[in-house]
């Protein structure tokens, strides 16, 4: 109903992994979208990252309407880079011939960062003229440093006068799974029982224990919950700092993970792996966290310490809060899009 009230119109698709039955699914897709596009009159098809910029890129061609790629970084690589897909498999090369012919054909393209232009010209041997980016920007007014250390919740979850450090997000494909469980060893090691974890996780009790045990941690330093986004900030206020273990792998350095901008605007500082997006840049030049430069006993101990370090600081909260609102503010999407609106007009 809300996105109603905005003439935002949901046509609900069911998702299938690569198979003949994703590609039935896009035929029934391609039709209705087509004659949804002539009987609208839309203008234009913007659509967001690469698959389903796969799928616009050939809206495209059947219906003569601009293309505008969003949130345009890899997708076929990666895929490779978490062992999903082979080299030569179908739905890889499919796909990246696609991510190719986006980056040939579309209007225009907002890239997660700069850096994009890099990889475009390097694997597609081309630069969309019109070539803008933003990163995953957070809604300030929702996460508010109004919602940190809520008592009532910090009694509840038996995690008052703790050191708590929360990741909102799941383990595997892209995220570490065992190095992150040894990191918060290391931690508990250090810290002892002062030392909590809160993860705000779809992940099910047994595979949290399971991780627990092949780290050898106790399971008792880790506090578990799944909530609704709404609520996410209220849980993220708990926290003294925040992890984002993403695999560090070559493709990620052009994407722009959410989870981090939103652990800023809670003033929270961050632990993150290597050449992620701009966010290991942000973190090391900011003095907003640890970059882990290896995934070993030595650097999480390092980041353990610079963590202590951070937390002694008078004014942290208030410091890492004002770089998300330098760099995720909704106002820098609103303004890439005015400008790239504009310049699609002026063509």
């Amino acid at each position: 109903r809300k996105l109603k009230e905005k003439n935002v119109h949901v046509l609900p698709f069911r998702y299938f992994p690569f198979g003949f039955r994703m590609l039935f699914q896009w035929i029934i897709m391609f039709i209705r979208l087509i004659r949804l596009i002539k009987v609208k009159k839309i203008r234009y098809i913007h659509a967001w990252c690469t698959p389903a910029g796969a799928a616009g890129y050939i809206l495209s061609k059947l219906t003569g309407r601009p293309l505008i790629v969003d949130s345009f970084e890899p997708h076929a690589e990666p895929m490779l880079e978490s062992g999903t897909w082979k080299e030569k498999s179908l739905a890889f090369r499919l796909l990246f011939r696609l991510e190719k012919k986006q980056a040939q054909k579309a209007t225009a393209v907002i890239a997660c960062v700069s850096k994009m232009k890099d990889y475009c010209k390097k694997k597609y041997g081309y630069v969309p003229s019109l070539f803008f980016h933003k990163p995953a920007c957070v809604d300030l007014n929702r996460f508010d440093l109004s919602n940190v250390k809520n008592e009532v919740l910090l009694e509840n979850m038996s995690l008052k006068d703790k050191i708590v450090c929360v990741y909102a997000g799941k383990f595997g494909g892209s995220y570490l799974e065992k190095e992150t469980f040894d990191f918060f060893k290391t931690a508990h090691y250090y810290w002892g029982d002062k030392f909590r974890v809160l993860l705000l996780t779809s992940h099910s009790d047994n595979e949290i224990r399971n991780y627990c045990q092949q780290s050898k941690l106790p399971e008792n330093v880790v506090v578990k919950t799944f909530l609704p986004h709404d609520e996410v900030p209220t849980y993220m206020g708990l926290a003294d700092f925040a992890i984002t273990p993403f695999v560090p792998v070559p493709s990620k350095r052009y994407g722009s993970p959410i989870k981090t901008g939103e652990y800023f605007t809670m003033g929270l500082p961050v632990v993150i792996t290597k050449d992620i997006s701009d966010d290991s840049l942000q973190v090391e030049s900011f003095d907003a966290g640890y970059v882990l430069n290896a995934l070993n006993e030595d650097e999480y101990k390092s980041a353990v310490i610079k963590i202590e370090e951070l937390l002694r600081a008078e004014g942290l909260r208030s410091r890492i809060r004002k770089i998300a609102e330098q760099t995720r503010d909704f106002q820098i999407a609103r303004k890439v899009y005015a400008e790239l609106y504009k310049s699609i007009a002026e063509l």
